[in-house]
């Protein structure tokens, strides 16, 4: 059971813990309610619920809360450890040494590409977008006949999807700060993945070569989010380099082995092959192209795999060079062909004896996926949505297409966490992997769905379609630009706002010409100002007679500039029609200004 309360607890307060989620009616049964009150409350917030199905940690709490139970606490268990043990097994006695898995994690702009093309001796940080990492790669460095498995992970906030992913994958990860830049948020971030993961952590305090590097202060800031060096009483490696000049990488290398070899790190050689997707898309001449990280087994061309919903026999085999390979041993990155659907970003793949065996894993989890996207979890996102959005939101209908699954789910992701204050709620209406189709375009066509590609192409034709079609194709290759260009298409659809600025207000003390078009009348300044071309307000105690502009103020018969607070004078203003101005109303005078309206606000 996902829920469980805790009757050892005072007794006036109840505990409940749960692991991630709870059904509905295992909700109920601890809040000690019939489900039917809580399916009832749920619907009054926008949601039609069923019994089994999930809410998340914080739709659980709000729930709660909308209950006025004051005396019911929720607690989260801990689920890291079984998170990290999803993808490892229990090693048998015939387990053999295998390569450390590294990811390399820090701030955007931190050198950790560079770091790598050092090591490895390639050249990629200058290729990639806004000079962000876009997707997991993973490549494999020998070290004195020793090798070592580096994934470099997307720095940029918006990739925290496939970063936390990374960490998963991995044995140790390296953090690398910039000496001349510090802790970042980033780097935090980075740390809390690598303890939630278990992994081994060793920091990299890069750019050493710079000015204004200063390597003690970057220690204090990390032993602030508690990773104490070493030679200051903790346990953490932190290793001075320079990724440009390469001092300090052999040490960092030297660092990596020696966390390997204190946790003994092996693997099963001896059972069908096993690991996990890390990318997959699809290229013109080859179909789907899946990069794999082995953790199990040995996988060889012509064997079958299943990987989610997708299986197939591998065709070919290459290592992160390209060069091809006939076997991959446990912690080695490939690239493969012969699946005959695009697998999931970290789907566990397994051999299977035959295409026949195979065949039924991929359906088997497929059925199971579809069953789990049946019972439509609710989170808190969805909920406070739906009691927040108001009945004539906005609807913003996108597509997204993407090169890989990773780049995909992170531009998904990214795009839900943009702040909408509720006024304009997003819609993926498709997501794909592979450049844009004429479906897609079909898909578009009728209720303003944009088209965002991400590092992918538009045919001509379909360009042409979708021109014809008035369907927007908008493509992009480095994601924020995407997501500034999709807050401000979301901002267009609030329209504009009109703003209304009080400045001053008169008592009217005397009234010398009322017309059709104009007003004449003399008073006493109770508060602000009053200048030439404001606005007016007339006023009959909480009454509105109408509106009028200032088209001239008067002090003692002589026109002046302003009128301001305890100042007796008088206004000559201009009206759209007749109002029957008196001694003792009021003029309210404003200032209104029509703007865009903006997200959140």
């Amino acid at each position: 059971m996902a829920g469980k309360t805790d009757e050892n607890t005072d007794a006036a307060e109840k505990v409940i813990r749960i692991a991630g989620s709870i059904t509905v009616d295992e909700l109920a049964q601890a809040l000690g309610l019939a489900v039917t009150t809580l399916i009832g409350e749920l619907f009054k917030n926008g949601i039609v619920a069923t019994i089994n199905q999930r809410l998340d940690f914080e739709t659980a709490e709000i729930m709660i809360q909308e209950l006025g139970m004051t005396n019911v606490r929720l607690e989260r268990k801990n689920t890291a450890s079984k998170l990290t043990n999803e993808t490892r097994r229990e090693l048998s006695k015939d387990a053999v040494p295998r390569p450390p898995v590294v990811a390399v994690m820090g701030h955007v702009d931190h050198g950790k590409t560079t770091l790598l093309d050092n090591l490895l001796k390639k050249k990629t940080v200058e290729k990639e977008a806004g000079g962000i990492t876009q997707h997991i790669s993973a490549y494999q460095l020998e070290h004195e006949g020793r090798k070592i498995t580096f994934l470099d992970t997307p720095g940029h906030e918006a990739f925290a999807a496939i970063r936390q992913h990374g960490a998963m994958l991995t044995d140790i990860v390296v953090i690398v700060v910039a000496a001349d830049d510090g802790v970042k948020p980033q780097t935090i971030e980075a740390i809390k993945f690598a303890q939630g993961a278990n992994a081994k952590i060793i920091v990299a305090i890069n750019k050493i070569d710079r000015e204004g590097a200063d390597i003690e202060r970057t220690k204090a800031g990390l032993a602030e989010h508690g990773l104490m060096p070493e030679e200051w009483g903790g346990d953490v490696m932190m290793i001075p380099i320079s990724a440009k000049t390469g001092e300090g990488l052999e040490k960092l290398i030297e660092s990596i082995l020696l966390v390997a070899d204190v946790e003994e790190l092996k693997a099963d050689v001896k059972i069908p092959a096993e690991g996990l997707v890390i990318e997959s898309h699809m290229e013109t001449g080859k179909g789907s192209v899946v990069n794999l990280l082995v953790t199990g087994g040995e996988l060889k061309t012509g064997d079958f795999v299943a990987a989610g919903g997708a299986y197939g026999k591998i065709r070919t085999m290459v290592d992160f060079r390209g060069k091809p390979k006939g076997k991959a041993l446990p912690s080695t990155p490939v690239t493969v062909t012969g699946f005959k659907e695009l697998p999931d970003f970290g789907d566990k793949f397994l051999e299977y004896a035959d295409e026949k065996s195979a065949r039924k894993a991929a359906l088997l989890n497929a059925q199971g996926a579809a069953n789990e996207m049946a019972s439509a979890n609710v989170t808190s996102t969805d909920l406070l949505r739906m009691m927040n959005v108001a009945d004539n939101a906005k609807v913003f209908n996108v597509i997204v297409k993407g090169d890989v699954l990773g780049s995909v789910t992170s531009v998904v992701d990214s795009l839900k966490l943009i702040d909408t204050g509720g006024a304009v709620t997003l819609n993926i209406v498709a997501t794909g992997v592979g450049d844009v189709t004429e479906n897609d375009v079909y898909m578009a066509v009728g209720d303003n769905t944009v088209i965002y590609g991400f590092n992918v192409n538009v045919p001509v034709n379909i360009a042409k379609q979708a021109a014809r079609d008035g369907v927007e194709v908008r493509t992009f290759k480095v994601i924020y630009e995407l997501l500034d260009d999709a807050k401000n298409s979301m901002e267009e659809l609030l329209g504009d706002e009109v703003i209304e600025e009080k400045v001053g207000e008169m008592e009217v003390m005397g009234v010398f010409r009322v017309t059709k078009s104009e007003l004449i009348a003399g008073g006493k300044m109770k508060s602000g100002k009053v200048v030439p071309k404001i606005l007016a307000r007339v006023m009959r105690k909480k009454e509105i007679l109408g509106e009028a502009e200032v088209e001239s103020v008067q002090k003692e018969k002589i026109e002046t500039k302003e009128l301001i607070e305890g100042e007796v004078g008088g206004l000559a203003l201009k009206t759209e029609k007749k109002i029957g101005l008196e001694v003792g109303d009021r003029l309210e005078f404003f200032t209104r200004e029509v703007r865009k309206k903006k997200l959140g606000a």
